[in-house]
């Protein structure tokens, strides 16, 4: 059964995404142990360092991202991917704080890569979730509301068999509805990129979330690398 897959126009318009998908079921959340916790403030301030001065913009995994988003209609500056974001965050205030066991797994890999990392909670998604171009009938609720509104043409979405909309603006902001929480048991996790050097981050922060899941949270996982010639999982 197909669990995650590129609409064939995304991947018409769009030839060098690379998708990371893991399916992770059994999995626990928690309060970040002290472990994890050290090794996550050990690699914010490794980041910090490897950036210095360098503007956001002229990091090639970030800028391949400025283009994707900018390429649907969309400002990337002022929708920030998720991975600027975090980055921006982390170089302004020089710290991104501990939220539990998933939300900080998905950072410290995100950081580490300068990658946009999702994590699903599949609980009420029906069938596979698709990367698609919205026709504007998706129904988002945004993080910390129960209002329903909806994206806009053309924006590209996550949305599953139902027409929920999973995430908007590609890699900016995900839904209420399959945000995971404290009992999220069963999940979707994905880390994507455009840049020259996409599938082989892609490869080792797929490797990376998998130790990090087994170690801090148990559970069993299966994962793939999604290309042009390979599109669904």
């Amino acid at each position: 059964m197909t669990t995650f897959q590129y609409h064939p126009d995304i991947i018409e318009n769009y030839p060098n995404i690379v998708g990371g998908v893991i399916l992770a079921r059994d999995i626990r959340n928690s309060p970040t142990p002290d472990e994890l916790k050290a090794e996550y403030i050990a690699e914010q301030e490794a980041v910090k360092t490897r950036i210095g001065d360098t503007p956001l913009s002229e990091i090639p995994s970030l800028s391949a991202w400025r283009s994707a988003i900018s390429a649907f209609g969309v400002s990337p500056t002022k929708y920030r991917s998720a991975a600027e974001a975090l980055a921006r965050r982390l170089t302004k205030k020089g710290d991104i704080p501990s939220i539990n066991t998933f939300v900080d797994l998905g950072n410290l890999v995100s950081i580490r890569y300068n990658l946009p990392v999702a994590i699903f909670d599949t609980r009420e998604i029906e069938g596979a979730v698709t990367v698609h171009y919205a026709d504007g009938s998706e129904a988002f609720t945004e993080l910390g509301s129960n209002e329903i509104i909806y994206p806009e043409v053309g924006e590209v979405v996550f949305s599953d068999a139902k027409k929920m909309c999973i995430a908007r603006r590609w890699c900016w902001r995900q839904s209420t509805t399959s945000a995971a929480n404290p009992d999220t048991t069963n999940a979707i996790i994905t880390v994507e990129a455009h840049h020259d050097n996409a599938y082989n981050d892609i490869q080792n922060a797929v490797n990376d979330l998998l130790k990090l899941f087994e170690t801090y949270s148990g559970g069993t996982f299966e994962s793939a690398i999604l290309t042009a010639d390979n599109r669904a999982t």
